[in-house]
Order: structure tokens, then C-alpha cells, then sequence
């Protein structure tokens, strides 16, 4: 069902095909940060020569992804500039992104019947 002060610009299915990238995509960018602040733990503080540094790359791309789908998703859903901006920021900060996923997902849900 929803909400009759924000029309919704998109049908059930896209939105349902948007959130779905959305989850996969927080939950990747979510992992490759981890793994991109435990390559800098151990680059930084244990000071091990020549670590991986080809995480960076990757987190970074995912997280470009990341942009793009939960921008898609805010699009199709009519967040409001604030709740996607904080959605946007929640994908740089370690655990936070997967977090905010699980809260928007089931959101989404409720508000959309599925």
C-alpha cells in the first residue's frame, strides 16, 4: 500500500528488481569496506610490506554501484533528499550500510505489500 502523499513513479515489479540490487550491492560494498579497513590495519598499524592494495579498487567500484542503485531506488520510492543522502553515506561507514539495508528493505516492504 502506499502512501497517498508520495506518488509512486514506478510499478511494484521495478521497484522490487531495484531493491533487490540495492540489498546485493549494500551487502557488497558493506564486505569490501571491511576488507578494505583491515588492509589498511595492516598496512598502517601492523606495518606489513606490500599488502593487497587492489581492495581499494574493488570497494571502490562496488561502492560507485552502490551509488547508482540506491539512487535508483530513492528515485522509484520518492525518498526524500535527506533519507538518500543518509542512505548514500550509510555505504562508507563499516557495518552501517548493511544495517540501514535491513531497515530500508523492510520499509519498503511494508509500504509496498511484498
Amino acid at each position: 500500500m502506499t502512501n497517498p502523499e508520495q506518488p509512486v513513479v514506478a510499478s511494484v515489479d521495478s521497484i522490487r528488481k531495484a531493491l533487490n540490487l540495492y540489498r546485493v550491492l549494500a551487502w557488497a560494498t558493506g564486505i569490501w569496506l571491511i576488507a578494505l579497513v583491515y588492509e589498511m590495519y595492516v598496512k598502517y598499524v601492523m606495518q606489513v610490506p606490500n599488502p593487497p592494495n587492489w581492495i581499494a579498487i574493488v570497494h571502490g567500484w562496488c561502492y560507485f554501484a552502490y551509488l547508482m542503485s540506491a539512487a535508483n531506488l530513492a528515485v522509484k520510492v520518492r525518498w526524500s533528499i535527506g533519507k538518500t543522502i543518509g542512505v548514500l553515506i550509510a555505504g562508507t561507514i563499516p557495518i552501517v550500510g548493511i544495517v540501514v539495508e535491513h531497515f530500508k528493505t523492510q520499509e519498503i516492504r511494508e509500504r509496498f505489500n511484498f
